[in-house]
């Protein structure tokens, strides 16, 4: 028998105490024939319970969830404690329109050159069109929406010819496409463009709703049960900026991975590498934005989902407060853990993204209370006093934590940039309680989608999942109501833990990732692959945003020994959006003479000549 386990509150644990534990995730990994039979065991009656019941002793979850009391009750949904509002910031209305907010978003932005962008050679050895170079080309006449859809259309036709496949997109209509391009170029003829995001191209990852396209999750029968009659209400604020909607990006299936894995449509390559993952599960979303096809995506990040593969893929993500975004319409709108947020090749690309689908629901109105949303004001000389003021947490033990040193050097040397050319204070912090947090998470994540998703496979429908999903819905099934509560517990617990972080540090920060992007094993293409290790390094960072509802964003700060993107993490206070995205940008700027380099699969559909 267990012994029993009995935590100190919270408010009387002695940090001096606490541990630095190193993740160790028992698990085997798995692909082709072995990953088959492994399925069939897991769902076989008696034996597969008594795998998932060793698995899960093994990893310490059956101690810490049953065998251990306790003391906080639980938090159902994160609860914020109010928050000041963040220095040098420009306040918006949630209830505004969303091209007056994009507005409100362009006029915090530093002094846009169009000579900086289209004198030719001067050009840096690479860089992404941004949303801006889109709207001066446009209203320029140098191009037209019409002209850019093309390229587009072009190239996604083409991917279909790859070896190998690379499969981007899973729902692409042409002429869709082309309908709102051409309603695009008429309104920039007429001299009335929508906003400064009108005709600028926008990925919809899988499992949000963009009418007509059907919403699969990357499955291969959600549309058979669940039919989309409109856009989410994400979606919709996007194209009432005269956004033209691509079609819906690919991604590990129901968004169950960390890798972008998915045998039923193709698994996406990663721009930098094709050998290599993308990172997920918007898979799709990210590399869409890395190759150039697209200036920005939407995805979800229940666990890292929008952060994971924007760092391996060496763009931007932005993982907002737990209800700043509405995600209503999407295939996650039930949970407690994900967010809708945007994928760009910039951070002011983001902003923009951002500026136009905030908003909260009217349910997290009443009970979440946010803050009123604001921007950074980037553009005023204030600006670099409030980076100056920013106080940067950091466990340096579970920041070193990380496959390769590389990844923890690069993170490393923008902190001491900004030190050196903003004065931001580096703060040594201890987060305690790291592998509660994962286990907490896990059971959350895995008991919300498994009640989304249990009409449908008491239906018949869950023997049409791919291997890896059908694993982890093994071990959700496992999970009690007493494992889900515990789970709440704990995450009251790890909420007062970051709370007191917060009241000695503005920003926690972290590398997005344990490790740049793996390599997809040849074996793993047909039936998919579970290894939980490399599941546990690319997760190693990201969780306190989802189980806590915490804002975080992931910039690109370099690359690895193989040429390999990595990502470095800034985690916010409860609607502290403005302050990471400041410090985002500035990260951004200070690597700007670095010469960024440009993805082996990269498309320039902006061409002007």
């Amino acid at each position: 028998m267990g012994k029993k386990r009995v935590m100190v509150p919270a408010d009387k644990l002695d940090l001096s105490t606490v541990k630095y534990e190193q993740e160790d995730i028992q698990a085997p990994h798995l692909t082709g024939l072995m990953l088959k039979l492994f399925v069939w065991i897991l769902e076989a009656p008696v034996i597969g319970s008594l795998v998932i019941s060793h698995l899960k002793k093994q990893n310490k979850m059956v101690e810490m969830l049953q065998n251990t009391v306790i003391p906080e009750a639980p938090m159902f949904k994160p609860e914020f404690p109010p928050q000041e509002t963040e220095p040098s910031v420009v306040i918006v209305d949630e209830d505004g329109k969303p091209e007056e907010r994009v507005e409100s978003a362009l006029k915090c932005l530093p002094h846009y050159d169009p000579a900086t962008c289209w004198s030719g050679d001067s050009l840096p050895s690479f860089r992404y069109w941004k949303i801006r170079d889109y709207a001066y080309a446009y209203r320029s006449k140098l191009v037209t929406p019409t002209m850019v859809a093309e390229q587009i259309i072009s190239v996604i036709e083409g991917c279909k010819f790859h070896k190998p496949p690379t499969p981007l997109l899973v729902a692409f209509d042409a002429e869709e496409v082309r309908k709102q391009a051409a309603a695009s170029t008429q309104r920039f003829e007429e001299g009335n463009p929508l906003s400064i995001l009108d005709g600028i191209f926008i990925a919809i990852k899988d499992d949000i709703d963009c009418y007509p396209h059907p919403s699969k999750g990357a499955t291969t029968w959600m549309h058979e049960v669940r039919s989309v009659k409109k856009d989410a209400v994400c979606v919709s604020r996007l194209r009432s900026c005269g956004v033209i909607l691509i079609g819906k990006a690919n991604m590990h299936e129901l968004g169950m991975g960390t890798t972008g894995n998915n045998p039923n449509y193709g698994t996406t390559r990663n721009p930098h590498a094709p050998e290599r993952y993308t990172g997920g599960s918007s898979s799709g979303p990210a590399a869409l934005v890395a190759s150039g096809l697209c200036s920005a995506a939407l995805g979800t990040d229940g666990g890292g989902s929008v952060r994971i593969p924007s760092s391996l893929c060496g763009v931007v993500g932005l993982k907002t407060t737990y209800g700043r975004t509405d995600i209503r319409g999407s295939l996650c709108d039930g949970g407690t853990v994900e967010i809708i947020g945007p994928i760009a090749s910039t951070v002011e690309d983001v902003i923009l993204v951002y500026a136009a689908i905030l908003g909260s629901s009217p349910d997290d109105r009443i009970c979440l209370k946010p803050s009123p949303p604001c921007f950074p004001v980037l553009s005023s000389l204030d600006n670099a006093n409030t980076l100056g003021s920013l106080r940067l947490g950091k466990y340096t033990e579970w920041f070193n934590d990380v496959h390769s040193t590389g990844i923890s050097d690069a993170c490393e040397d923008v902190l001491s940039h900004l030190s050196r050319t903003y004065g931001c204070e580096t703060i040594e912090i201890v987060v305690p309680e790291l592998h509660e947090m994962r286990t907490a998470h896990l059971v959350a994540i895995g008991s919300e989608t498994l009640c989304s998703l249990n009409p449908d496979c008491e239906d018949g429908k869950g023997v049409k999942l791919t291997y890896d999903t059908r694993i982890s819905m093994a071990l959700f099934r496992s999970f009690t109501a007493s494992d889900y509560v515990a789970a709440q517990s704990l995450r009251r617990r790890i909420m007062h833990h970051h709370m007191e972080i917060f009241k000695k540090v503005d920003v926690i920060v972290t590398p997005t990732t344990g490790m740049t992007a793996p390599k997809i094993p040849a074996s793993s293409l047909k039936h998919g692959e579970t290894d939980m290790q490399v599941t546990g390094y690319l997760m190693r960072f990201v969780v306190a945003g989802n189980l806590l509802g915490l804002p975080a964003i992931s910039v690109p700060v370099g690359y690895d020994k193989q040429g390999l993107p990595i990502g470095l993490q800034f985690i916010g206070r409860p609607w502290g959006e403005a302050s990471i995205l400041r410090l985002a940008s500035a990260v951004e700027e200070l690597l700007s003479t670095k010469s960024k380099k440009k993805p082996a699969s990269f498309y320039d559909v902006l061409k002007t000549k």
